[in-house]
Parts: structure tokens; sequence; C-alpha cells
């Protein structure tokens, strides 16, 4: 098995708690200078393009062995039943492309328990009203220590009269094997992991597969084409090596997995006589109905001094999570959305603690203007020893629409002189109805708790690290590119293993879904191999 990775190979002694590295420049992701994207979003009404090298608005995340998985907070919820079927449960809604998968929760239940021991996940199973079903009591490892707040909601939400929930994380609190346990160093999303604990793709899958001595895998290895014969079968794969030389890998099944959008653009790309408009795409499908996750964030303040002296040191300590959250709302009852509807999540977590970050959102004052000198050191001060900030995000689902979706550019190239990514970005204004709704719930919770200067936002502002779709799988080769097994309906040997297939993403983070669903496939591709 060989593996072909267009990013480095970052080792685990290469990541560090440095925010400059790891969040204020292009490290972990690529120049845009060398490989933008054109991003297509609706102003007043018209569609405007824009490169992202010209408005160094960054839609990159992960560009390294095992992508973004290196970098994620690891919060992963399971999808519920309802997640499989949301045309069947809920209906069609006017403007919304949604559709039912081809398979079951039932049949993506025992993968989901894969990912757990496999992958590694900790935390604390309890009964709760939306709690979906399970063949295994409970996770693996146990939960990772908490904050005292997180006791603070659950009091809340109770007298509010539902329920919070811990979050099971993709961290794992023990060590295990080769793999240290978290030592809760302050500095987990956005970061890469110092210690093995986080459950990435490169910690948890790649470096066992290399252990095999069956899987080859190549850096800096961009592909670019996927080459066909007259037979209906991907025979070879074209890539530019670290020279920039272009090179080719023989194989008799090919694995497709370099997320959504950029999958979109290989297959869009890899056109031929037999393909015009784009490998497995003579359906018109590939790129289409690309969703993201919506939602929004809200955010509050707890004041030191509004505390008892003992909580107010406990609710300072570092490190230690809030993995809190409330599916109270998954599914919505209420006259405003006439009848049941598709709710979502809400996740706590305190404000990130980049010091760079924070302090420069404090160079303005409530007037606009901007602050320095002693009047800046004093808010500085207080920011970072006075309070506390405790912020929450919505998850709900982005409706695929006829308006996200990707293309390739007629004319910004990359480095190497192919055409980039155009991926239009618009959402369903019933995403936006159905975050407010959510907030407006988890902002009475803040409330109760005693946080101060509560607000929120619901924006359909699509988020790059959280992308499916462009690929969906169905049954019907007429309206989708994969068939349930997530192999091209029109190529024998092609899969795509990324969160591609997903006609909807449910109401939470797709990662473990994606590994999930990885597990599942693989099982078919080896099937697929014991044939040839």
């Amino acid at each position: 098995m060989v593996v072909l990775e267009k990013g480095p190979w970052l080792k685990t002694k290469d990541f560090d708690k440095d925010e400059i590295v790891a969040t204020r420049r292009s490290v972990y992701t690529p120049n845009l200078k060398d490989e933008p994207q054109v991003l297509e979003r609706l102003e007043d009404g018209e569609w405007i393009a824009r490169s992202t090298y010209e408005t160094g608005n960054d839609f990159w995340n992960g560009n390294m062995i095992g992508g973004s998985s290196n970098l994620m907070s690891g919060y992963f919820h399971r999808m519920k039943p309802n997640d499989f079927r949301l045309l069947s449960v809920y209906g069609p809604i006017e403007g919304a492309n949604v559709v039912d998968w081809p398979i079951a929760y039932w049949e993506m239940e025992p993968f989901f328990t894969k990912v757990e021991t496999e992958v590694g996940v900790s935390g604390r199973v309890i009964n709760h009203s939306t709690l979906e079903p399970r063949s295994t009591p409970d996770f693996p490892y146990p939960p990772l220590a908490e904050n005292i707040v997180s006791k603070w909601i659950d009091k809340a939400t109770r007298s509010l009269g539902y329920q919070s929930v811990p979050v099971p994380r993709a961290i794992l609190s023990h060590s295990d094997g080769k793999r240290n346990s978290c030592y809760y160093s302050n500095f987990c999303g956005s970061y890469g992991c110092s210690s093995d604990a986080k459950s990435s793709s490169r910690v948890a899958l790649i470096d066992k597969a290399l252990e095999t001595g069956n899987c080859t895998l190549l850096p800096n290895a961009k592909v670019y084409y996927l080459e066909t014969n007259n037979q209906g079968k991907v025979v070879r794969v074209w890539y530019y090596d670290m020279e920039g030389e272009r090179q080719f890998i023989e194989a008799g099944i090919f694995v497709v997995a370099a997320q959504a959008v950029e999958t979109s653009r290989l297959l869009l790309m890899s056109r031929n006589p037999d393909f015009p408009n784009g490998l497995a795409n003579n359906s018109g499908q590939v790129g289409k109905n690309i969703i993201f996750s919506a939602g929004g964030l809200g955010q509050g303040q707890f004041y030191l001094d509004d505390l008892p002296p003992d909580d107010a040191v406990q609710l300072m300590v570092p490190g230690v999570f809030v993995n809190r959250a409330i599916q109270h709302w998954y599914e919505i009852d209420d006259p405003a959305f006439d009848g049941k509807a598709k709710g979502g999540t809400v996740d706590f977590l305190f404000e990130h603690p980049n010091a760079i970050g924070r302090a420069i959102r404090r160079k303005w004052d409530e007037n606009g203007n901007l602050k320095y000198g002693c009047a800046l050191k004093k808010d500085l001060k207080e920011y970072f020893t006075k309070q506390r900030k405790l912020k929450f995000e919505v998850f709900v689902d982005w409706l695929p629409t006829n308006d996200c979706f990707v293309t390739l550019d007629s004319q910004v190239k990359d480095k190497w002189g192919d055409p980039v990514a155009r991926i239009r970005t618009g959402y369903h204004p019933h995403d936006i109805k159905v975050g407010e709704y959510l907030a407006e719930k988890a902002e009475k919770v803040l409330e109760k708790m005693g946080v101060k200067n509560i607000r929120s936002s619901i924006s359909g502002a699509p988020p790059p690290n959280l992308q499916a779709g462009g690929c969906r799988f169905g049954d019907d080769p007429a309206t989708s590119v994969l068939d349930k097994n997530c192999k091209a309906h029109e190529v024998k040997n092609l899969y795509v293993t990324d969160g591609s297939f997903m006609p909807t993403g449910g109401s939470v983070t797709y990662t473990w879904t994606i590994y999930a669903n990885a597990f599942r496939v693989a099982e078919k591709i080896k099937e697929h191999a014991a044939r040839m």
C-alpha cells in the first residue's frame, strides 16, 4: 500500500505550543501565494468571487500527514439514527437538497464502536433524552479531568428542566502502548499534540500501518490526475514530487481522501474523453452539495470578584476541560417550526488560551478607539487575571443547496499550474433559524450560572475545518457519485473515504463519522482486493 500526501511529514517531536507557528502563520497550511483558492460569497444579491491570496482569508486547514485531525479539538459526538433519515423523518425543506442516506445507523454503529477502541475516545455515557443506541455500555477510556465549571453547567441545566451531558473526546485520558495520556497543556485545539494523546489519524492509524511494513508513505506528493483505461478503471495516479517533477504510481485499487473540497477538485481535474466533465462525473454531481457545519458562537464572562474565593481559584485552573454539551434540542418540537424539526448540539468550552490573540482583541475600546499605554496595560492585566470567559458552540445541520458547491476556477492557478478550487458558500436560511433557537436556549444557561456580558452570533459563514459532501453516496447513479460502499458508480476501482460521501452531516462535528465510515469501507475494499 502506498499513501500519497501533499503536505509534509510532521512527527510528534515537531509539535509544540508555539502560538505563532500554530495559529498566526501558514505553517500547518499552504502558503496562499502558492496555493490559493477562490471563494464565492453572496454580497448585495450578487455572487462575488475573490482569491484567498488577495483577501488573506485562508480556507485551508491541516496540510500534513494525518491532515487536520492533528489539530482538532476532538469533540466526538455520534450521529443519531434520525440523522440518516433526515428527509423521511422531517420532510422536505424548500430550497434544500435533503436526502436519506443509503445506509442506516445500525450499519454504522459497529464502526462507531471500533473507533472508540482503535482510535481512542475518552468519556462517560449517561442516559439522556436523545442518547443514540449503543452496543457497548461506555467508552473504553475514562473521562478527562474537568474544571469546576462543568458542575455549574450541570446544576444550571437541571434547574432549567433539562440535562447537560459529558462530551466524548478523541484524547486519551491514560497512556496506552506508545501513546501517552493528555497532560493538560491548555493548548489543544489548533495545536498538534506533543504527547500523542490526541487521536489523530497519524498517531492512531498511520503509525500503526507503517509498523506492519506493508505501507509506504510519500509526503510532499501532490496528486493532480487519476488516469483511467477504456475499461472503466483507474490505472495510474499522477503526482508532483518534492522537486516538482511529475511521477506516477500504478495500482489495482485507488482511494481518495483529500477532504471534501480537494477531493472534488481532483476528480474534476481528472477529465478525459470517457469523463469529459471530470472523473466519475457523468452524472454532473461531483462537487455538488458541499456542506459545512452550521451554527455559531456565544459567550459570557465570570468575574472572579463575584465568586467565593475557592470557586474563583478552581475556575482559573488551566488545562482541564469543560466537556459539557446539551443535546436536549437535537430534535425540536415547537410551533415555530410547524411541528418537529431537526435541532442540534450545544458544546461549552473556555475561551482559547492563545495569549497573542486574546491581547489583540483588547486593543479597541467600546467606542472603536485604539487603546494604548497605561489604559491598555491595565485592561490586559484585568482581562487575564480578573475574569474567565465561557463560550458555547452551536452545531446544526448545514442543509445542502444548489448554492454550495465546488468547481474549478478558470483563471487562478496554483504553483504547479493547476486550476484551483472555486468554492461557492451559500447557506440555507433554515440553518440560521435553528441555530438562533439553540443559541437562545444556551444563553439562558449562562444567565442561570451568573455569567455576565452574554451575547451570541449565528451566521452562515462556513468553517473550513468542518467540510463534507461533494461526492454523495447513494443508490441512484444519476443523483449520486458513490454507491453505498463509497465506490464510484462509474469507476470500478475508485473509492472515496473522507467526508465527501456524506449527503447530510448531522448536528455534530464530522470526524467520528468519517473515521467510522472509513473502517466500514475498508472492509469492502479488503473484499474487493481478495477478488482480484
